[in-house]
């Protein structure tokens, strides 16, 4: 029997134990041994791309700081409620000067939100999570609450958002399930996934004569066979995470790991599994 009807609603201590049962679609009982599938991670997730489906999991509902995947929601979050994507205008002050990876935008800066959203998804820009979630939210405050509210929409249940970008915060958390959730709502959207597939994005650089380049940080674009996504994320607190995505002969699978040192390496082996069963 292929192992890969896991139920919706799973225990999480279950999990850390190594086995998970389901119920499979004629209502036969099955068992995923989690052993076989060992993760380096301290928390993954895979699910079926195409029904969300969990396939293999460890530690997947413990809360833990995403980093930079928490673009994920911010993306989608601005692409759902923000109407206008192809009108330039300026980049709002509470962008300029974040901390972290940035696009160092500068005040009065005129980009579009479509060339925010890449360079958020693309080169990570904690400038362009700060500038989209005034131009789309308000606030940041007032983002941050779309982002729940689309966080809950997907499906996940032990997440919460303080910020749009990841940088540490104790309150801000999420697990690797919910990843995992928040990533297959958002795959569903036409623009999200063409953006997270994008090598390289090119656009005109405003009051300049050149343009700017957002070559894409994650190699799992480059270097798996069928990478179409997502997003990479780190900092001291979370260590390195990746949520990724492929699809080969017409089947899609999403992996998330949290806390993974070799975090490329452990991502293309757990999908080669996933594609291999």
């Amino acid at each position: 029997m292929r192992l890969k009807h896991i139920a919706a609603v799973l225990c999480a201590a279950i999990c850390c134990m190594g086995a998970v049962p389901s119920k499979s679609a004629d209502g036969e009982t099955a068992v995923a041994k989690f052993t076989e599938v060992g993760s380096s991670a301290a928390a993954m997730a895979v699910v079926d791309g195409d029904s969300g489906e969990l396939i293999f999991c460890k530690n997947c509902d413990a809360k833990k700081a995403p980093a930079s995947t928490t673009k994920i929601c911010t993306a989608i979050t601005v692409i759902e409620n923000c109407a206008t994507l192809d009108i330039p205008m300026p980049v709002p002050n509470e962008a300029v000067g974040v901390e972290g990876s940035s696009l160092y935008l500068q005040k009065g800066e005129m980009m579009t939100v479509r060339d925010l959203l890449y360079g958020l998804m693309l080169q990570s820009g904690n400038d362009c999570a700060v500038a989209l979630a005034v131009i789309t939210g308000g606030s940041v405050q007032g983002f941050v609450k779309m982002m729940n509210e689309t966080a809950k929409a997907a499906g996940a249940v032990n997440t919460n958002f303080t910020n749009p970008h990841g940088l540490h915060d104790d309150e801000h958390y999420t697990t690797a399930r919910d990843l995992c959730a928040i990533s297959y709502y958002a795959m569903k959207n036409e623009l999200f996934r063409e953006i997270v597939a994008t090598k390289r994005h090119t656009t005109p650089y405003y009051g300049h004569n050149y343009d700017r380049n957002f070559p894409n940080k994650n190699k799992m674009l480059f270097n798996y066979e069928g990478g179409n996504g997502i997003k990479t994320g780190f900092t001291k607190r979370s260590g390195r995470c990746l949520v990724s995505s492929a699809t080969r002969d017409g089947k899609t699978y999403i992996c998330t790991v949290l806390n993974c040192g070799n975090m490329w390496e452990e991502s293309m082996r757990l999908l080669d599994s996933a594609f291999s069963d």
